[in-house]
């Protein structure tokens, strides 16, 4: 830990020491209504726009202006491939090969059309196993899976309750669950970092966990990716899913991706086909016969929406010259002096409800308020009023996440000494 202080002095004189300082000028930071820079934590819900949007997402539109269908073809990064374009600095900040990568769809759809393939229930093992409290993304999406292969979700869902405070969960509850039902259990299906607590999970042991049982194993990465240093293809994962709008700075409903491990890249699946999907090298045979492209490729449907990738392919070339390892070590700073912060000079009136091991969560402090509901409810108001833009999540959860690509051990402090403005005035 380092010899923390509570000043304005000691933050600035740290970030301007930062290797990574640079970056937060490659961001577009939303004013306040002073005109001043907002406080932005809210990478975990929507990322800040990179400068270098604008001018890629109008380069593809010169190319559509200038060339009309010839686009597929020509200019800089012609259209019918673009999709791979994104695939290496993906597979860099997942921790894949980038055969297993595919940028496409959105985290919902990817979601299903993975299920087709990896949940494949039988009357003797129809089950998935969840975490209680899922985001209504995954919750939506098993239990429909469930009923459309004719099972009730009563039985067929098995939700795993937290064993430790603020909605934890161990890893030994996940062992003890698949030591009790792992016969009846065809999918696992859990996140890579907890929506509402920001609880990190052990992709790897609960991969080993689950296979040792004979099920199926998946991610959902949405908190996790551009979030975590992810080693998804040495944790033996079968697939995962994602959003990128998050902290892969992407836009509001950006291309999401999946991930599906090589040993499956030319495994015979039940897929719900596409023609993208379809072998690259005779997809314009226009044949009968739906031969998969080997890999996460072999999963696509529709050619890439190439103004929607654009975004994407700029952030990626940001995290390509930051590294996921000299991210990680910051945003360790940037969590950690926030905790300190807490702790030190508010814990009167905040609680972190995150787990406290630096290696159990990611960038985002959850944070519940003394008082209950209404103060926290009074508190997240005034900090938006003040120009400090976190998000709230029901019943009770002030989410805060230091982005370390844009943001500052500044910016932690300004967020503690409103707080403590906040405070003092109620």
């Amino acid at each position: 830990m380092l010899d923390y202080q509570a000043t304005l002095d000691w933050a600035r004189a740290r970030d301007a020491a930062d290797p990574l300082r640079a970056l937060r000028d490659e961001f577009l930071i939303p004013p306040h209504t002073d005109g001043k820079p907002s406080t932005y934590f809210c990478g975990n819900s929507l990322g800040l726009q990179p400068r270098a949007v604008r001018d890629a997402v109008n380069a593809e539109l010169d190319y559509w202006s200038e060339l009309g269908v010839e686009g597929h073809f020509k200019g800089r990064l012609p259209w019918m491939d673009y999709h791979e374009f994104v695939r290496d600095d993906l597979a860099a900040v997942i921790g894949a090969r980038p055969s297993e990568v595919v940028a496409m769809n959105t985290l919902g759809v990817n979601l299903h059309l993975m299920m087709v393939s990896f949940y494949r229930p039988t009357r003797e093992r129809p089950a998935i196993l969840i975490e209680a409290g899922a985001f209504p993304t995954d919750r939506y999406a098993v239990e429909s899976q469930v009923r459309f292969h004719g099972f009730d979700p009563a039985i067929a869902l098995i939700e795993l309750e937290a064993d430790e405070p603020n909605g934890i969960i161990s890893l030994g509850a996940i062992e003890r669950a698949l030591d009790q039902h792992g016969s009846r259990i065809a999918l696992v299906m859990l996140p890579g970092v907890q929506y509402r607590n920001g609880q990190a999970f052990d992709l790897k042991a609960i991969t080993e966990l689950g296979h040792k049982h004979g099920c199926v194993v998946g991610f959902d990465l949405a908190h996790a990716v551009g979030n975590l240093p992810l080693q998804l293809h040495d944790s033996g994962a079968d697939f995962a899913i994602w959003c990128s709008y998050k902290y892969l700075n992407s836009g509001p409903g950006a291309v999401g991706g999946a991930f599906v491990h090589e040993r499956h890249a030319k495994a015979v699946l039940p897929r719900f086909a596409g023609w993208w999907g379809h072998d690259k090298t005779t997809r314009f045979q226009m044949g009968p016969e739906f031969v998969p492209t080997p890999g996460a490729d072999g999963w696509q449907l529709s050619n890439p929406p190439i103004l929607a990738l654009a975004p994407l392919r700029v952030s990626l070339e940001i995290f390509r010259r930051a590294g996921m390892r000299n991210l990680r070590e910051k945003s360790l700073q940037l969590t950690g002096y926030l905790e300190w912060l807490v702790q030190t000079q508010l814990a009167e009136v905040l609680q972190v409800v995150t787990p406290a091991d630096p290696q159990r969560r990611g960038a985002q402090l959850s944070i519940r308020v003394t008082g209950g509901r209404e103060r926290g409810r009074e508190l997240f108001e005034y900090l938006m009023d003040q120009g400090i833009i976190g998000d709230w999540r029901e019943p009770d959860v002030i989410r805060i996440s230091p982005a370390p690509l844009y943001n500052r051990l500044e910016d932690c402090l300004v967020f503690a000494e409103a707080v403590r403005n906040w405070h003092r005035a109620g």
